[in-house]
């Protein structure tokens, strides 16, 4: 009996290690593979850019929900560049995104706890567009001193050029990016700030640091399931920025109206533009607007858009020292109300950008013409309603 007792517990024990060894296996099998599946992946990510900036853009935070309570204008104190004073040594107004702000609210357009504030860009959001090489070479002082054209930047310590130069531009690619999603669903937004139209992928320049319009494209793409974007760049100088991303993608149409007498000077971008119209310095406001208006015909008949991304700079205002052409304060106000007519006729959303501006009055003016897109029933600049 015990030695039929310690064969039964011997074969039970048998059975037991074989058991366990057969699920070791499997186990250890089943974990291999899913490693491997995951280096495999990992690997197809790196080798993919596309799947990698997809994974980008979907693993972002930049889209989040606004309520009701607030309206389609985006801004953040964090915008205005405030840096020892030395930020003056350029012509642009780093403060005229807050001043534009002020007043909207004093005059009674706008309340200052229905304006949406977007997050910063990160690292990963940049990459979508960016390169590692590129975003490493901002931690250069004398980098950022050259895309921003105030050359005692250079001295500065990085962290100090990174807080207080880069940070603000940062927040303002947050909201040029959030503004499209807010588009998508209310009809407009406007970023009061944004539209670094100079700004390449691998470089910056002309006070341009971050591509926000080539983000916000490549965003609405993917996380809007939009597939036809127009950009309408009537900044006084070329965008050559989003022209250089850009231009070869069919799915992106650029109708850029310049000054080809100024900077950028950038003519293998040109070519990337879809529709050219080009306002030699000393261009009146009539004529101006005439050719505005044949051009928005022209586009009209060439491409149906699915979103209009519209870079608004102010430096065509009579007075500009860099953008050197004769438009009114009054004509500017027309122009961004054809534009907007122009969507809300085809029903197709609109983002606007504040882009380039080199005179104070530019806060005044832009305010302006946002008072008046809220009178003519184009925006709702109180919470609540969504104009239809």
């Amino acid at each position: 009996m015990n030695d039929i007792s310690t064969w039964t517990e011997l074969t039970r024990n048998s059975a037991i290690y074989l058991l366990f060894t057969f699920a070791a296996i499997k186990v250890s099998k089943f974990l291999f593979c899913s490693t491997r599946s995951s280096e495999i992946s990992s690997f197809s990510m790196a080798t993919d850019p596309e799947a990698l900036r997809r994974e980008r853009i979907l693993s972002s935070k930049l889209y989040f929900n606004i309520p009701l309570s607030k309206v389609s204008i985006i801004y953040s104190s964090a915008y205005d560049i405030s840096f020892m004073g030395i930020e003056k040594l350029h012509p642009f107004d780093s403060s005229k995104w807050g001043r534009v702000c002020k007043f909207l609210v004093s005059d009674g357009f706008l309340e200052e706890k229905s304006i949406v504030e977007p997050l910063e860009a990160s690292k990963i959001d940049l990459l979508v567009v960016h390169s590692e090489n590129y975003l490493n070479s901002l931690k250069s002082s004398a980098t950022v001193a050259r895309i921003t054209e105030v050359p005692p930047v250079a001295f500065f310590p990085n962290f100090l050029v990174q807080q207080k130069v880069l940070y603000p531009f940062r927040k303002q690619v947050g909201g040029t990016i959030l503004a499209a999603k807010l588009a998508k669903e209310r009809g407009w937004a406007i970023n009061i700030g944004g539209g670094f139209h100079h700004c390449t992928a691998e470089r910056g320049g002309g006070f341009c640091a971050f591509a926000d319009i080539s983000l916000c494209v490549h965003f609405a793409f993917l996380r809007l399931r939009i597939s036809r974007v127009m950009i309408i760049d009537l900044d006084a100088h070329q965008g050559n920025g989003h022209e250089t991303d850009l231009g070869d993608d069919s799915r992106v149409y650029i109708l850029d109206m310049y000054n080809p007498e100024i900077y950028p000077y950038d003519y293998r971008a040109r070519r990337f533009i879809d529709q050219k119209v080009e306002v030699v310095s000393g261009t009146t406001t009539d004529e101006y607007l005439r050719k505005l208006d044949e051009a928005l015909e022209v586009a009209s008949r060439n491409f149906q858009p699915e979103l209009i991304i519209y870079n608004a700079g102010t430096d065509i205002l009579d007075g500009d020292p860099l953008g050197l052409l004769k438009i009114s304060p009054d004509g500017v106000t027309s122009r961004d109300e054809k534009v907007f007519r122009f969507a809300r006729e085809r029903d197709i959303p609109l983002v606007m950008l504040t882009s380039g501006g080199y005179m104070k009055s530019s806060a005044r003016v832009i305010a302006d013409s946002i008072e008046n897109l809220s009178r003519q029933g184009l925006i709702q600049t109180q919470p609540g309603s969504i104009p239809t």
